[in-house]
């Protein structure tokens, strides 16, 4: 099945900003709210049914809440009304098809990015968008369905191993953006894996699968360019922008993401060279069948055509041939047949054109 490059729109057209409508597939039945609430010495996780349920965490403690599940509208409007989140933050975050992006409404930063997982079923790159909200003792994601790249982050909250329980909700919003920036180099280790493997191929055999294969890997890099080209500028836009919710010490280690992030842009468009490069490699190894096909062919019209001069000759219809009532013509055609093809068979293998 083809995959889209952009998500079909649902939205009215003309309806009034703000508009909460849930833009794109719907990946789970219901949706689900996990809380973990930490601080340096304590930690607290489980489940909510409301956003109304999350407590305040006190100085000093951070509240993390997660939704999977996008579509529950109303679920989204309640965490609007809990946090005091813009209309507009809101309809973001129902839309699936936006680009990575940050804003600062000064009480809060609003940021989407895109989580890739690689698909080993169906051996292609699915996305979905995460949406942060970072907020003064808390960290709001808002993802499409259960499942994430989160678990390490979640492992180090409850080991209490590392600063993690330490530091504030700004360096969990970094934390959680490291591992999505961190899970593309785990899908492209896989590409280049696949890529290489293409190559070989190629150089034996180009089939037309192949050539769906190199289209396919063109869709994908698409795909990873316009997940990780504007995250660059995210990242680029916290360490620039002076909010007092990201700390100096969190800047540190948003760098770092940053040069996460160009180290898989450059893998990016180095991969992007390589499949160019593989497209002319198939175009090339088709090219190359074609000629050994025409020279196979044109080695035996080449034989074939003294051998068809003679058959010409004593095919004339005159009654005056020498050889016509010879006892051994015909055996002596057929002689100088055999020896004629065979002088030119043995003519292009010693000049190896055969």
């Amino acid at each position: 099945m083809r995959r889209r490059l952009a998500p079909v729109r649902k939205k009215k057209v003309g309806a009034a900003p703000g508009t909460l409508v849930h833009i794109g597939e719907k990946k789970g039945e219901k949706a689900r709210i996990t809380l973990i609430s930490y601080g340096p010495e304590r930690l607290e996780e489980g489940a909510l049914r409301s956003p109304s349920e999350a407590r305040e965490t006190g100085a000093g403690g951070v509240s993390w809440l997660n939704l999977d599940g996008l579509h529950d509208v109303p679920l989204i409007e309640a965490f609007g009304k809990k946090y005091g989140l813009h209309p507009l933050v809101l309809e973001d975050i129902l839309n699936t098809g936006g680009r990575p992006k940050l804003e600062d409404y000064g009480d809060y930063l609003f940021l989407v990015a895109k989580m890739l997982f690689h698909d080993e079923e169906a051996g292609e790159i699915r996305t979905e968008q995460v949406s942060f909200v970072l907020g003064s003792g808390y960290v709001l994601s808002f993802q499409e369905e259960a499942g994430d790249v989160f678990n390490g982050v979640r492992e180090r909250l409850r080991s209490g191993k590392g600063r993690i329980r330490r530091m504030g909700p700004d360096y969990l919003a970094y934390a959680l953006l490291d591992a999505i920036v961190d899970s593309y180099f785990v899908i492209l280790e896989k590409i280049g894996d696949q890529l290489e493997r293409m190559e070989d191929e190629l150089i034996v055999e180009a089939t037309p699968e192949s050539l769906q294969k190199i289209h396919a890997f063109k869709r994908e890099m698409i795909l990873l360019r316009k997940s990780v080209w504007p995250l660059r500028e995210v990242l680029a836009a916290l360490q620039r922008d002076e909010t007092p919710l990201v700390t100096e010490a969190t800047g540190v280690f948003l760098r770092d993401v940053y040069d996460h992030t160009i180290q898989v842009v450059d893998t990016v468009e180095t991969f992007r060279d390589l499949i160019g490069g593989l497209l002319d490699l198939y175009l090339s190894s088709i090219s190359n069948r074609m000629n050994e096909v025409m020279k196979v062919l044109t080695i035996i019209a080449t034989i074939f055509i003294p051998l068809t001069f003679l058959a010409g000759i004593y095919g004339m219809n005159f009654e005056h041939i020498p050889e016509l009532k010879w006892r051994w013509g015909y055996a002596a055609f057929w002689l100088a047949v055999v020896v004629l093809g065979g002088a030119m068979f043995g003519f292009f293998r010693r000049k190896k054109w055969l």
